[in-house]
């Protein structure tokens, strides 16, 4: 454990492996798969890297962390899957009645 910040120099994976400071994703990342995700998440729960600088890093929203961690929980891994999110977003949709009704196609008759 580092004393002067509290975090710790490494923690367990979501694989079981060790996770240091430098298996972590780079920080000007485009690209997040759901494997990177589950780093950042494994780095923030052990205490590796505090969800300010996770966030502050990979320059993500608190509310986008948190989506991660909720997805995390809910689904594992195959949550963090960018497909699984508009999944989950579509399920929300949904369960609060909302659907999306695709305009009628309604012919131009010159009277307008």
């Amino acid at each position: 454990m580092d004393n002067t910040t509290g975090l710790v120099d490494q923690v367990l994976g979501i694989d079981g492996e060790i996770l240091t400071a430098a298996d972590l994703p780079p920080k000007n990342l485009k690209r997040w798969i759901a494997r990177r995700k589950a780093d950042v998440i494994a780095a923030v729960e052990g205490g590796l890297l505090s969800e300010a600088d996770a966030c502050a890093r990979y320059n993500i929203s608190r509310e986008e962390f948190i989506g991660w961690l909720e997805a995390f929980d809910r689904e594992g891994v195959p949550g963090l899957r960018a497909r699984a999110k508009a999944r989950g977003a579509r399920r929300a949709n949904r369960a609060r009645g909302e659907f999306y009704i695709a305009p009628s196609f309604l012919p131009h008759t010159g009277l307008d």
